[in-house]
């Protein structure tokens, strides 16, 4: 059995691509468009791994990074 993964990007394309490749192999897969979308599945979810989008608008993956280093330490 795989992990549980959450996508967060906001380009919908590569949020079916990457989940239509994780889910082959095994993994659940959890998507969200924006950051802020990230960090609420992160309030209800507890993923293994998380694929982020640096360039996204808004709050990228290096801020939704930040928030889970503050809040979710090691």
């Amino acid at each position: 059995m795989g992990g549980q993964i959450l996508i967060v990007d906001d380009e919908e394309g590569i949020r079916t691509s990457l989940r239509g490749i994780l889910e082959d192999e095994g993994h659940a897969v959890l998507e969200a468009e924006t950051g802020e979308q990230g960090l609420g599945a992160l309030g209800t979810h507890n993923p293994d791994l998380l694929f982020l989008d640096i360039w996204m608008p808004g709050m990228d993956g290096l801020a939704v990074l930040d928030q889970v280093q503050e809040t979710r330490p090691g």
